[in-house]
């Protein structure tokens, strides 16, 4: 059975209550790679794929996932900074629909608006060479994306447990 593409906010339901998630930054040329921990508190980076074909491109992802245990997949969405998708959203949303046909773990859709801009400010506030930066500017975004990603769902987790229906009785 594929998987489920979903946008993040719709995730959760579909997640056990632990287990990492791998989250990437999908780039013409490289995809970043990043990995939480199994409580999904702290994004860290992995590698750095360099783009081949998608064929290559996903078994490398399907093994990282595999070697880390992960139980679930967050892609950075590209959305134009008025809300529309262009050509690289489009893109990512083929790569995830691509993606689910070859593994049964869900895949999250997250805004990765601004996310390599505000990483390569980052890098330059730390002095990081332009040779560096273009070095880990994709893992960087990766961690940002997964980062992202891991704090919105625990701020669903948190709004949920403290809702009425959420609370146990007896």
């Amino acid at each position: 059975m594929p998987a489920l593409v979903l946008p993040l906010a719709e995730l959760s339901p579909h997640l056990p209550q632990r287990g990492a998630l791998i989250g990437l930054d999908l780039g013409d040329k490289t995809i970043g790679v990043a990995v939480s921990d199994p409580d999904r508190r702290l994004a860290t980076g992995v590698e750095t794929v360099m783009r081949k074909r998608f064929t290559e491109d996903a078994a490398r992802v399907l093994k990282l996932a595999a070697e880390r245990n992960v139980v679930g997949f967050v892609l950075g969405l590209p959305l134009n900074m008025n809300g529309t998708e262009g050509p690289r959203a489009q893109s990512t949303r083929a790569f995830a629909r691509n993606l689910a046909k070859l593994t049964a773990l869900p895949i999250g859709l997250w805004d990765e608006r601004l996310s390599t801009a505000a990483v390569e400010r980052e890098l330059i506030a730390a002095d990081a060479s332009r040779a560096k930066r273009k070095a880990v500017i994709d893992q960087h975004a990766a961690i940002f994306i997964l980062q992202g990603a891991l704090d919105r769902l625990a701020r669903a987790a948190a709004i949920a447990s403290d809702s009425p229906e959420a609370t146990d009785v007896g």
